[in-house]
């Protein structure tokens, strides 16, 4: 007979805590009747625009390099959807106004886990991330600066230029949302009382 091997199947640390505890701990904190109303990160969204350096190909390449090694994945480049004159700006126009990564699965986790853990304690005065949340319970990061993230070198944060991080999470309002993102470690800012 053959003997058959298993090998073990990797799980990001977040996943696992998340579908070993943090589920229970969020249905009875916010009395949720079944486990499927429980919030979830669905995907993670993280974006560059190029605003003034549009037309800069060592600006967009920089751009690409950094999204690519802080993700892990290889960006998508977007171009306008719609005509804007002031920016000189036209729909579909050749030249792409920014690059985006969409992370879903244990990429998702693993830059969540890094974001939350190595890169924003790295941030120059910091006091929390602001609590603003869409209606849909979405939330948005806004970094201002590159250089947080461990996996760049300093020759390759000499451009500097921010990133837009978006969290899409299902089933979730405002506080659900809120709750779940405090459970990944997410540090938001003290309200003023």
């Amino acid at each position: 007979m053959a003997e058959t091997k298993q090998t073990a199947v990797y799980t990001p640390r977040l996943k696992a805590l998340y579908n070993d505890t943090y589920t229970k701990e969020l249905q009875t904190e916010l009395k949720l009747d079944n486990v499927n109303q429980v919030p979830r990160l669905e995907k993670i969204v993280v974006s560059v625009g190029t605003g003034k350096s549009k037309d800069d190909k060592r600006m967009l390449a920089a751009v690409k390099n950094t999204l690519m090694r802080v993700t892990g994945q290889a960006p998508v480049e977007r171009l306008a959807k719609k005509s804007i004159a002031t920016f000189k700006i036209r729909k579909g126009m050749g030249a792409p106004i920014g690059v985006m990564v969409t992370l879903r699965g244990a990429r998702m986790y693993e830059f969540l886990d890094r974001l939350v853990n190595v890169s924003l304690p790295r941030v120059r005065d910091f006091h929390g991330v602001g609590s603003k949340f869409d209606k849909g319970g979405n939330y948005n990061l806004g970094i201002t600066d590159q250089s947080i993230f461990p996996e760049l070198t300093f020759e390759e944060t000499q451009l500097v230029h921010g990133m837009q991080v978006t969290f899409a999470i299902k089933n979730g309002s405002k506080e659900a949302s809120r709750a779940l993102l405090e459970k990944f470690g997410v540090p938001f800012e003290k309200e003023a009382k």
